[in-house]
């Protein structure tokens, strides 16, 4: 097969973040780019020498100018968008959190069956080469057996951002959606999905969570302790912690250094690059996936992905956050 090629659906920065990335990888080519305006659509095209640039999404949807389409929009355009591009014949890889809650996400799985097409979430931190290299220390035992796991992923917006999305109920705005999914992400990978009591407190701007705190209890004893927050800054780090030691990670949902602390060994330091900006590796797996016939991803699974939005509609009712979209 040659190579897919992709549509991004929105023209803000994680698409810029994504079109740099793609002409990184050797399965996928962008030819075309969708907006809600045409100046935007316009402009995307003309940075990135897209061939193609359409005025909304459904002229994109229908053509048959692409493959698959890469959607970048608020999360609540994620369902709509995706089960459009579904409809019409495309696969779609779509940003993380895959939907505002559990029933869209099922809405969106059960669409992709329905039409034959590939969906996977864009959870790009899974993929990279930091998060390999960890399973793989933790699955050789470098660390024992795991007993906790932290995570910090707190931003500030500027004051003049105060009219983003991200502080929008009607968009699934807040920091666990937006990127306490990537701590919650972090804690499975490493302690699985057996969660045995859950504890959450927040603090809230226009109806949104600006700072979240969890703590995951696991039968087997283990504790993730995850923070988020779109108005707080903290250390942008995270641990994995085991019998024999524990491993420091910056950017911990994606890292590109580990710094492993053992009782054998001492401080090791252990570089892990990321091939691009870090969403090649995605890209490649996603086209990999799709050529392969596969109706789902064997390392993102609908599943997990499933599983991860379930845990945060848990935590939203924990902390009193509801959504437009809870009524529906």
């Amino acid at each position: 097969m040659e190579k897919i090629r992709f549509g991004i659906v929105g023209t803000g920065t994680i698409a810029h973040r994504f079109a740099n990335a793609i002409r990184n990888t050797q399965g996928a080519q962008l030819v075309a780019v969708a907006s809600r305006t045409r100046e935007g659509a316009a402009a995307f095209s003309k940075e990135f020498d897209i061939p193609l640039s359409f005025t909304g999404y459904e002229s994109m949807a229908e053509s048959d100018c692409i493959d698959a389409a890469y959607i970048a929009v608020p999360h609540s355009g994620h369902i709509g968008c995706s089960m459009l591009m579904m409809n019409n014949g495309k696969h779609v890889l779509c940003e993380k959190p895959m939907a505002v809650n559990a029933r869209e996400a099922e809405m969106m799985f059960d669409c992709a069956e329905k039409n034959g097409v590939f969906l996977m979430e864009a959870m790009w931190a899974r993929l990279v080469p930091g998060t390999l290299k960890m399973l793989e220390l933790v699955a050789d035992g470098a660390l024992g057996d795991i007993l906790g796991v932290e995570g910090k992923f707190c931003y500030t917006m500027d004051e003049d951002e105060m009219n983003h999305h991200i502080f929008k109920q009607e968009n699934g705005g807040g920091s666990l959606l937006d990127v306490g999914c990537y701590g919650l992400n972090f804690a499975s990978w490493f302690l699985g999905d057996e969660i045995e009591h859950i504890s959450a407190e927040a603090d809230f701007y226009n109806g949104t969570d600006c700072h979240t705190c969890v703590l995951l209890k696991y039968k087997s004893g283990a504790i993730a302790d995850i923070s988020s927050a779109t108005l707080l800054k903290k250390p942008n780090e995270g641990y994995v912690y085991g019998t024999k030691g524990y491993a420091r990670l910056e950017r911990f949902y994606a890292p590109q250094e580990i710094i492993l602390n053992t009782e054998d060994s001492g401080e090791r330091r252990i570089s892990v690059p990321y091939a691009g900006n870090g969403f090649e590796e995605q890209i490649e797996h996603f086209c990999s996936c799709i050529k392969k016939g596969l109706s789902e991803s064997p390392v993102i699974t609908h599943a997990h992905t499933l599983k991860i939005i379930s845990l945060t509609d848990r935590i939203r009712k924990i902390i009193s956050l509801e959504y437009p979209q809870d009524k529906e």
